[in-house]
Formats: structure tokens, C-alpha cells, sequence
């Protein structure tokens, strides 16, 4: 088995003093892979900037423009409070998603059979016309977008598991019954978005399924989710490849959110997603990393999922584990399951 570790150097050269989504997300992973002796067993690869036609599989020509017009500026750029662009991040931002689309080129053209993908800016918020939350290319949308129209996959399953809702990558495929869109996420909560009743639009009702979380879900409810709604809906659709949205700040020491994973829940989660692609569609599944504001827990968490997909039982976890109940999931659950009919 072959596994992809798809990163870039450059991707630390977006950066503004104090913000949380800082360049030090990406070396720690970087540092965690190499201390552990995992990058020696993984395939890495550089990936080239998304093209133009690549990002407007997504996005739209007058957003492609502005990101155009901001790399011959010398100033710096805001889409929201919380979301800059300097003049370099365009480019940036396009081996992010470029880093995306390449996972899907090694996995669909044979090279590899799964791809990790460490790169920055992160991507599920951004929405067609603008970057929001941080993101600025929608590179998990753009992925999917490219395994349909470059290797004719017709199916594309999108889990994304950070705390935070997807809205970007939702808003791009709400009416596309093609792409299957899951998330869970503590709500409500930025951005506001992921109601459980969320399902899509027009033909692509049913195709979002969002799973709206209080805060304090940790370990037991996360798999309970994956169990009793994430497998059932999953094999319904019968995806041809799964893709990943993995954030990790709904750990429980993460300090912008409140949610109570740990890397060894996150393990399972990851354990799971992997028996899910081998069993429905040979194994092909990318990660790609989204959020995640504690060094420690993102450096780990995206080693832990090398791990699995090297096929190791042992994962690490030197954070160990969050005190107190977690709230009664099965109400939501049964909802869920309702809404969408999952047996």
C-alpha cells in the first residue's frame, strides 16, 4: 500500500503576526512526521498551483479576478475580520488547492492508494464569490470537482469532521446529487450555517447531511455518529472516493472551540473512514487538513492518520484524555436518521 504525503514549503509564506491560522500548524506537522520516522515511509510530493480552470470548477470568474489583483498589490487585503490576504497569498492559496487536486491525481491515476494532504490556507469556508473563516480557495471542493471532470468519478463522498461547519464546500454542491456532503460540528457556532434540517436543493436534496453538535461530544458520541449515520448514509450513496475535510480542533484542548475528542477518537474516526473506502470503493481516500489552533493536537492528530494509512494499530497520543459526561446523543441521532431515512 502506497500512501501519498502531499505538502509544500511555501506554505508557511502566508502569514500575519498573531493570527491563529499561523504558519506553525504546517511545521508541526511537518516536525511530527519526520521525528516519528513516518515522512521515510510516505511518498511525498509537491504539488503545482491550481490552475484557472481548476478554481473555477468552483469559484467564480469575478472571485478568481479579485485574487488576481490582489498578488500585483502591495497592501494588505481583508475579505472579513478574520480572513487576509497578502499579495503572495493568491498564490499560496493556489498550491493549497493545487496540493488537493494532486492527491486526487496520484490516488485516481494509480500512483497512490490514499493521499495526506498538509497544506495552508484551509479551504471549507470559502464560498464561490469570496474566501471567509480564515480560507480563500475551496481546495476539498476543487478536489472533488477534479476527480469528476478529469477521471470521471462519479461519486464523490465529502466527510468533513472539523468543528466547524463546511459552509463553503455545502454551498458548492447543495444541488448536486454527485457529491454526498457530511459534516459534523458544534452548533450553533461560526459561521452560523449547518442546520439539521440543511439537506440540499432541488436535485441535491437528501445529498447534505449536517450534523449539528452542542458543545462537549467527545470520543463516545463521535463514533456513535459514524456508526448510526455516517456508514448507513455512506453506503447508500456508494461513493467512488472519499475525501476529508480533517480538522482537528474539535479536541478538547483546541482553544476555539468546545468540543472533547481525543487523538485516539480521532484515530477511530480516521480507522473507520479508511474500512468505509476499502469496503465501498478499493480504498481510495484523501485527508486533507482544515482547522486546528493547538500545535500538539494537529501535529499529532495529522500523524495519527499516516499511521492508519500505513495500516498501524498503534497511534500517539501524548494529550491523553478530556474529563466529564458527554451530553445524550441519541435524540440527535434518531433525527438525523429520520430526516434522511437511513436504515
Amino acid at each position: 500500500m502506497t500512501t501519498a504525503f502531499i505538502t509544500h514549503p511555501r506554505c508557511v509564506e502566508h502569514d500575519i503576526p498573531g493570527h491563529p491560522e499561523r504558519p506553525d500548524r504546517v511545521r508541526a506537522v511537518w516536525d511530527v512526521l519526520e521525528t516519528s520516522g513516518l515522512a521515510a515511509r510516505l511518498t511525498r510530493l509537491e504539488p503545482e498551483p491550481a490552475t484557472d480552470e481548476q478554481i473555477l470548477l468552483v469559484h467564480t470568474p469575478a472571485y478568481l479576478d479579485v485574487l488576481k489583483s490582489i498578488s500585483v498589490q502591495d497592501r494588505l487585503a481583508r475579505f472579513d475580520a478574520d480572513t487576509y490576504a497578502l499579495p503572495v497569498s493568491p498564490e499560496i492559496a493556489r498550491l493549497s488547492a493545487g496540493g488537493a487536486a494532486l492527491g486526487v491525481d496520484v490516488i485516481c491515476g494509480g500512483r497512490a492508494d490514499h493521499a495526506l494532504v498538509a497544506v495552508r490556507p484551509p479551504g471549507h469556508h470559502a464560498i464561490p464569490t469570496r474566501g471567509m473563516g480564515f480560507c480563500l480557495l475551496g481546495n476539498i471542493a476543487i478536489a472533488a470537482r477534479h476527480a469528476q471532470k478529469v477521471y470521471g468519478v462519479g461519486r464523490v463522498l465529502i466527510v468533513d469532521y472539523d468543528v466547524h461547519h463546511g459552509n463553503g464546500t455545502q454551498d458548492m454542491f447543495y444541488d448536486d446529487p454527485s457529491v454526498l456532503f457530511i459534516s459534523t460540528h458544534q452548533y450553533p457556532y461560526y459561521p452560523g450555517s449547518g442546520a439539521l434540517t440543511d439537506t440540499g436543493a432541488g436535485k441535491g436534496i437528501g445529498a447534505t447531511i449536517n450534523i449539528p453538535l452542542a458543545a462537549g461530544n467527545g470520543d463516545r458520541n463521535y463514533a456513535a455518529l459514524f456508526d448510526q449515520i455516517v456508514w448507513p448514509a455512506a453506503r447508500r450513496f456508494q461513493p467512488e472516493l472519499i475525501l476529508v475535510s480533517a480538522g482537528f480542533d474539535a479536541h478538547w484542548i483546541d482553544p476555539l472551540a468546545s468540543m472533547r475528542l481525543t487523538l485516539s477518537g480521532y484515530a477511530h474516526i480516521t480507522r473507520e473512514l479508511l474500512r468505509m473506502a476499502d469496503a465501498l470503493c478499493g480504498g481510495k481516500t484523501l485527508f486533507l487538513m482544515e482547522g486546528g489552533y493547538d500545535l500538539e493536537a494537529i501535529s499529532y492528530g495529522m500523524a495519527n492518520i499516516a499511521r492508519v494509512l500505513l495500516r498501524e494499530t498503534d497511534i500517539d497520543d501524548p494529550l491523553g484524555g478530556a474529563r466529564g459526561a458527554e451530553p445524550n446523543i441519541d435524540p440527535l441521532i434518531a433525527q438525523v436518521r429520520a430526516l434522511h431515512d437511513l436504515r
